[in-house]
């Protein structure tokens, strides 16, 4: 069976954005010139095809000159930037334990990114590797996530953390000066691999963020994720971009299809290994949508009947009856009122 694209969550991506506006770059303008799609930066929940990525960073790169770019990542730090990931690892009681999370739920980052801790007498590396698809991926995607990383120690611990090593595996650049800046310890180019090695005594060392509670909370909620991220690779990708393109109207096989790189029997084929046909997996994500958006009182019943993408109030209505057995509105009243809703599926 041939395995999914590689992707990239759309946090990362608007990371490496507002990484790219540093040297005047317009990431929506750079997504479009590589033929992706601008909104998925906007949207949660979407991924982001690796080798688009890459291209992204190829552009950034030819059109600021600055090779080094990716270490703008080390200024760009948020936590939402890994959703229940960077709240799992600032709730975490130490940084060691924090990169263990990232480890387990590294996949929901980006399933390029591949992250390693080798713990030694003293000290702890953390290896990255960042893999592409049809293209090999930029060595400035890994650059930025050294830097990133980094950054992230520097402002959970809120100490200026200094690396004992950073290596890369890559020849030595022609100004060597960003990383010398940045990182701030001996570095070694032409390695093995790309790592930071810290001392033991800083990655055990307890967080103020700490908080038990939380964690175990962002844990399940991270695993639940990872588990049906995982379990259907393709159902889930499909999913995400069904929910982006029903607003425009009831999604054609052919446009979902072409979103995800692929030709429509490939998809249909795809999902049917996982389980699912296209129609199930429509209704079903407008049967989940329509649920969400009924809790939210700003949104009208006609706006949330074209949000799913009905060309007409009349079929929501008669769609939501039959999934449920009662009327949209009815059930809105029921829940907003706090009442237990009966309903059937």
């Amino acid at each position: 069976m041939l395995q999914a694209q590689r992707t990239t969550s759309s946090g990362w991506a608007s990371a490496i954005g507002h990484a790219l506006a540093i040297e005047g770059l317009d990431i929506v303008e750079l997504f479009a010139h590589a033929g992706l799609d601008p909104e998925l930066l906007t949207d949660p929940d979407a991924r982001i095809a690796q080798d688009g990525m890459t291209r992204v960073w190829q552009l950034a790169v030819e059109r600021s000159g600055n090779p080094a770019i990716g270490l703008h990542m080390a200024h760009v730090v948020r936590p939402a930037h890994f959703s229940v990931v960077g709240y799992s690892l600032m709730s975490s009681r130490s940084l060691l334990e924090g990169f263990n999370r990232v480890v387990r739920y590294q996949r929901l980052i980006g399933e390029s990114a591949d992250l390693m801790l080798q713990l030694e007498p003293g000290q702890c590396r953390i290896q990255f590797a960042i893999h592409g698809d049809r293209l090999p991926a930029a060595q400035q995607s890994v650059e930025a996530a050294m830097a990133y990383a980094l950054a992230f120690c520097r402002w959970m611990t809120a100490e200026p953390v200094t690396p004992l090593s950073a290596t890369f595996a890559r020849p030595a650049p022609s100004d060597p000066a960003p990383y010398a800046a940045l990182f701030q310890c001996p570095i070694a180019f032409d390695a093995p691999s790309h790592s930071l090695t810290f001392s033991r005594q800083l990655m055990e060392t307890p967080l103020a963020t700490a908080n038990e509670h939380l964690a175990k909370l962002h844990d399940r909620f991270a695993g639940e994720f990872l588990a049906r991220f995982e379990s259907d690779p393709v159902t889930h990708q499909t999913r995400q971009v069904l929910c982006r393109l029903l607003r425009q109207g009831e999604p054609k096989r052919q446009a979902v299809a072409a979103a995800m790189n692929m030709s429509t029997r490939t998809l249909q084929r795809r999902l049917q290994e996982e389980g699912v046909s296209f129609q199930q997996l429509l209704e079903r994500t407008r049967r989940e949508l329509a649920l969400q958006y009924l809790g939210q009182p700003q949104l009208t019943l006609f706006e949330i009947a074209c949000m799913l993408g009905f060309a007409d109030p009349s079929n929501f209505f008669r769609a939501f009856k039959r999934w449920f057995g009662l009327p949209p509105g009815q059930y809105r009243e029921q829940v907003l009122n706090g009442d237990d809703v009966d309903i059937k599926e």
